[in-house]
């Protein structure tokens, strides 16, 4: 499948402030199962230098020094991918870890290491009874089953509501309140497989949404940006859940930057120096068609 997105970020700002660097983090990351096949970055007004850096995760980051004083900023982020998708549950986890539980090898916990503790302390053991609910079953624990179960339970008992402002809930929170954005269903579900001893992290990137396809073959597909997660199984490697979506792979997950935590995966971060009274809003507007056959 090939994809085409655009993703536009426009801040406002009631007089020209002075703007600091900002971050952007808009390049998929490539694989055997998603080739990158065009990126463009637009910045108006124009910047005063751009340079492509890779963070501490290997993600692709744009490092842009805008030009100021300004009484807006736009970025627009245009991209193509060629996506053959994942098939998660066809892929053979090596025989020491089909079973819960399990012990990651020597060499892999070290490598896994940023991803193995969980991020929130969990005082009450509350987070750890919750993960646990879904080790219950007669006969063995299935290590995949575990996590297919627990991405389905998100889904189907938590209410989607989506939230403009900044940061994440606790994994606390959202078990009590049963409600949150994809972010925050994404760090409920790492930090819960994290206190069981799997190796998660979280993902950031965008969801293609195919009933929105239109019937008139152009394919006006709409996405958003999106988070998700991805758990380490020997054998089968790196594995994405969407819990969402209740999606486990396929070819609707574009993946851009990868995580310990959602605060090191935001598409843009910077500042800009002003009153604050002079900050009257940011615009995000982002498309993901599927071209036609």
């Amino acid at each position: 499948m090939l994809f085409d997105i655009t993703h536009t970020t426009h801040y406002r700002y009631a007089q020209p402030v002075e703007l600091g660097t900002h971050r952007v983090m808009f390049r998929p990351r490539g694989s055997h199962d998603m080739r990158v096949l065009a990126t463009s970055l637009e910045v108006l007004p124009q910047p005063k230098d751009v340079r492509l850096i890779h963070d501490v995760y290997s993600n692709s980051v744009a490092i842009v020094e805008p030009a100021s004083p300004t009484n807006e900023l736009q970025f627009v982020c245009k991209f193509t991918v060629e996506h053959v998708g994942e098939r998660v549950l066809d892929l053979p986890v090596e025989p020491a870890f089909v079973e819960y539980p399990f012990v990651y090898g020597e060499e892999d916990a070290v490598v896994l290491q940023p991803y193995l503790p969980p991020w929130y302390t969990d005082p009450t053991g509350e987070l750890l009874r919750w993960a646990q609910t879904f080790l219950n079953g007669e006969g063995p624990v299935y290590s995949l089953d575990v996590l297919v179960r627990m991405t389905a339970f998100i889904r189907d008992t938590m209410t989607y509501l989506p939230r403009i402002n900044e940061g994440v809930q606790s994994p606390y929170q959202t078990l009590h309140i049963g409600s949150g954005t994809c972010r925050d269903f994404a760090t409920l579900m790492i930090e819960a497989v994290r206190t069981l001893g799997y190796a998660a992290r979280f993902v950031s990137g965008y969801l293609y949404t195919p009933a929105l396809d239109r019937a008139d073959g152009a394919h006006h597909g709409a996405g958003a940006t999106h988070a998700w997660l991805q758990v380490y199984l020997p054998g089968a490697g790196w594995l994405t859940f969407d819990p969402t979506n209740n999606l486990v792979g396929g070819t609707d997950l574009i993946r851009v930057g990868f995580a310990r935590h959602a605060s090191g995966a935001s598409p843009i971060t910077g500042n800009w120096h002003g009153f604050p009274g002079d900050f009257l809003g940011m615009d995000v507007d982002v498309q993901v068609s599927r071209r036609a056959d």
